[in-house]
């Protein structure tokens, strides 16, 4: 029997991503940006055209577009009750690819535009999922 996977937010205060996660729980969305040339990543990092340059983390639209995604047919972490719909790959407007699920489509399609919704999955724990851009309201149930 395999031990339960932490939340996705379960982060401690030492980590890079944790104010990314306290963002979330605020219904913000963030990315780190280089502070010499405004180059957004992700994961956090550093700048991969100035190496160690300063990084911050900046407020993002939360918008982007649908880059590539997988249909999930089974829970494959043991955090979720029930698995996501779908793995996808977003490309922010800012420039970084990040994994996230996307909800509330009743299909997906490729460079399809999205924006970021937030969903609680636990106490205190709150994760960006994406939708369809010009959806309401700001959260959603996965």
């Amino acid at each position: 029997m395999s031990t339960p996977r932490p939340f996705p937010g379960d982060v401690v205060a030492d980590r890079a991503d944790a104010e990314f996660w306290h963002a979330c729980r605020s219904r913000r969305y963030l990315v780190f940006r280089c502070t010499t040339c405004g180059h957004t990543v992700w994961p956090a990092g550093s700048c991969p055209r100035h190496g160690m340059a300063g990084m911050v983390w900046a407020e993002a639209s939360g918008r982007g577009r649908l880059h590539s995604w997988t249909v999930v047919h089974q829970r494959y972490a043991t955090s979720f009750a029930d698995p996501p719909p779908n793995v996808a790959v977003v490309e922010l407007d800012e420039g970084p690819l990040v994994h996230s699920t996307v909800v509330g489509a009743e299909r997906l399609e490729l460079r399809m535009r999205l924006e970021v919704a937030f969903t609680e999955i636990g106490p205190d724990v709150v994760i960006p999922v994406f939708r369809p851009a010009g959806g309401t309201p700001d959260t959603l149930a996965v």
